[in-house]
């Protein structure tokens, strides 16, 4: 059974940092892609940031340059750095482990998803 569970969200201030963790567990094939949605109230899913198997990874325009992915592969443990908060950044923050890249850019919707992690940003 696969499970995907996220942790370290919080509150800060704009400017700030907070790093997120997922751990991913159960999932057996050799390939594929691991990353993060977020959802504001009112507001479309967006996906953030992504990393593939291989490690190449992919990032919402909105994100780059402040948010950096990785991922321990001995830890089986996803990280996602977030500096330069912004309140525009708060969100619920979804942890996502799909079979390829066109899962998730098309969504997600047939991946594992996690109960979600709160990040909220004040001005």
């Amino acid at each position: 059974q696969v499970q995907v569970v996220e942790s370290g969200g919080g509150s800060v201030q704009a400017g700030g940092s907070l790093r997120l963790s997922c751990a991913a567990s159960g999932y057996t094939y050799s390939r594929y892609c691991i990353g993060w949605f977020r959802q504001a109230p009112g507001k479309e899913r967006e996906g953030v940031a992504a990393i593939d198997s291989d490690g190449s990874t992919s990032y919402a325009d909105s994100v780059k340059g402040r948010f950096t992915i990785s991922k321990d592969n001995a830890k089986n443990t996803l990280y996602l750095q977030m500096n330069s908060l912004k309140p525009e950044d708060t969100a619920m923050y979804y942890c996502v482990l799909v079979g390829a890249w066109d899962d998730y850019y098309s969504g997600g919707d047939f991946g594992y998803w996690g109960q979600g992690t709160q990040v909220t940003v004040s001005s």
